[in-house]
């Protein structure tokens, strides 16, 4: 597995959106503030993409997405631990994040599962608790120690 560093992605751009829709990840929001998204490559290729939203130390990991020919080479796995580091050099404590079906991989990763009532109010005023996914959505939370 050949892949760089994250790196910023425009919200506009066009292979970023379409890849999220391809998978029927929500787009809606992409363009409201505090939204950061990344792309994780190399010189020639974009694996996948993952996204954070939020600032303090709850935050929302969001918009994790492999690339079709990618899937199963254990990029989802690193762009969720590159988000993480970058994460615990900041202010973030806690991640969380809503999914459909993806549970058992993030619980592979860490994050366990959350009463949606116990997000914290960052967390739960955001679009994707609000509306953007639907309550059948899983909610779960890893904390980030060193």
């Amino acid at each position: 597995m050949t892949a760089s560093i994250l790196r910023d992605v425009s919200p506009l751009s066009d292979a970023f959106r379409h890849t999220l829709e391809w998978e029927r990840l929500p787009t809606d929001d992409l363009e409201e503030p505090g939204h950061l998204f990344f792309s994780l490559g190399d010189d020639e290729r974009v694996f996948g993409y993952v996204g954070l939203e939020g600032t303090g130390p709850d935050a929302l990991l969001r918009s994790l997405v492999v690339k079709r020919p990618y899937v199963g080479q254990g990029y989802g796995r690193l762009l969720v631990e590159r988000l993480e580091e970058l994460c615990r050099l900041g202010t973030v404590e806690r991640l969380h994040l809503l999914t459909n079906g993806t549970a058992p991989f993030f619980r592979r990763l860490g994050y366990v599962d959350a009463d949606r009532t116990s997000a914290p109010p960052a967390i739960a005023g955001s679009a994707q608790f609000r509306s953007l996914c639907p309550a059948s959505a899983s909610y779960m939370v890893k904390a980030l120690t060193v």
